[in-house]
């Protein structure tokens, strides 16, 4: 029930300033889940108190900014301070660990540049993703394309499941509401991920074989 008011506390005094400053803090190492942030707002655009693209405009540019913080901290720091970090106490209380850092340094490996792209997508990883591209000194305006890409690509799936709640469910209804669909959100992302992926392979298979 608690966590039901706090994000009815959060639908009442939301602004673009707010949905800013909070995709920054869930796009950083701090643990903060978006799906309490956009869908609300969007949730205020769909009566008519906020603007729907200016949500989705800041809940993004909020993001970068997250993301940007991982980045250059990971960068100037170097690999073997963020692994101290990560196995601090302090870092644990940021949900960090070794092998998260790990996780999403193997994913970024593996996947190349793109993975900034993708990564933004994949629960679990996407706030972490920020972390190798620094590490590995990606190009600035490679890193943000993608970046931006990927948390515009989140923030507008959270943005219209926000909107449509609002057109369709009662206010006092909304936070229930919300925390039932958004671990399904994730899901359909990753299932949506998982056939793009095939489809790509699939194609790279048979371009190859022409």
């Amino acid at each position: 029930m608690e966590s039901l008011g706090f994000v009815q506390d959060i639908l009442h005094h939301l602004s673009y300033f707010w949905v800013t400053l909070l995709m920054a803090i869930e796009s950083s190492f701090i643990p903060f889940p978006s799906e309490v942030v956009v869908p609300p707002a969007a949730y205020k655009a769909a009566t008519g108190e906020m603007n729907l693209f200016l949500v989705i405009f800041f809940a993004t540019l909020g993001s970068d900014i997250g993301a940007l913080v991982n980045y250059y901290l990971a960068k100037y720091l170097g690999r073997p301070l963020v692994y101290r970090f990560a196995d601090s106490r302090l870092g644990h209380l940021c949900l960090l660990s070794r092998e998260k850092v790990e996780k999403a340094e193997a994913y970024f490996v593996k996947n190349g540049v793109t993975s900034t792209l993708v990564g933004r997508l994949v629960p679990g990883i996407r706030q972490l993703i920020s972390i190798p591209a620094g590490l590995s000194g990606m190009p600035l305006g490679k890193f943000l394309l993608y970046t931006t890409l990927g948390a515009g690509a989140w923030n507008v799936v959270l943005a219209l499941l926000g909107w449509f709640i609002g057109k369709t469910v009662p206010p006092e209804l909304f936070a229930e509401t919300i925390q039932r669909y958004s671990s399904a959100i994730g899901l359909a992302i990753l299932g949506v991920l998982v056939v793009g992926g095939l489809l790509y392979w699939l194609y790279k298979r048979r371009t190859k074989h022409a």
